[in-house]
């Protein structure tokens, strides 16, 4: 007799990304890992924030994360 497992959680995709409460699916923003001598302080400072995902993307996301 098999039993149904829950689906388990990709812990590099969990480390990744965040989940608000209202489902909206967060990411890093790209263009920060070198470079950033030649980039202004304002677009540093403006990177450091999280971006919100596409609706596609963020699909394949929630299900990697089994949620």
């Amino acid at each position: 007799m098999k039993t149904s497992t829950k689906p388990k959680t990709r812990k590099s995709i969990s480390k990744r990304f965040k989940i608000t409460k209202n489902g909206k699916v967060l990411r890093r923003a790209v263009g920060q890992d070198h470079l950033l001598s030649k980039q202004t302080g304002h677009k540093r400072r403006r990177l450091r924030k999280m971006v919100e995902m596409s609706e596609a993307e963020a699909k394949k996301v929630k299900k990697l994360l089994a949620k």
